[in-house]
């Protein structure tokens, strides 16, 4: 057993990726991003107790297009927690369990974050200050 290559236990490069180990694992993924980026909403904080012209040049730092985008994919990232955090949820009631109801939920929790950022994008083109 000592020479063996094998691994001791199942692992993953022995699976076929599967949509719920996929939406499983981003959704982690997905948390740590937003623990990470969260130091954002601080910084504006103690940006904005300096005053008004120090918390202008904060926004406009952000005013570029490529934090735009990022602010995109960060709208993203968080709904499409949300929305897998409420399946997680589901799940642990014992609601959804079946493997075509897993699939039929997984899809509708990415359909659902896509969704969800287009309108937030509509919205800010509406309000052209926000954005």
């Amino acid at each position: 057993m000592k020479n063996s290559k094998r691994p001791l236990s199942p692992h993953l490069q022995v699976y076929k990726p599967q949509l719920t180990s996929v939406l499983s694992i981003s959704h982690r993924i997905a948390g740590a991003i937003l623990s990470g980026v969260s130091i954002i909403i601080p910084a504006g904080l103690y940006f904005f107790s300096f005053g008004e012209n120090i918390f202008t040049e904060f926004l406009n730092f952000f005013n570029h297009y490529f934090f735009k985008f990022i602010l995109i994919f960060l709208i993203f990232i968080l709904s499409y927690h949300l929305f897998n955090g409420v399946r997680h949820l589901l799940w642990d009631l014992g609601v959804g369990l079946e493997i075509k109801e897993s699939y039929l939920t997984g899809y509708l929790v990415i359909f659902l974050s896509f969704a969800s950022t287009f309108v937030l994008i509509f919205i800010f083109q509406i309000h052209k200050g926000v954005w």
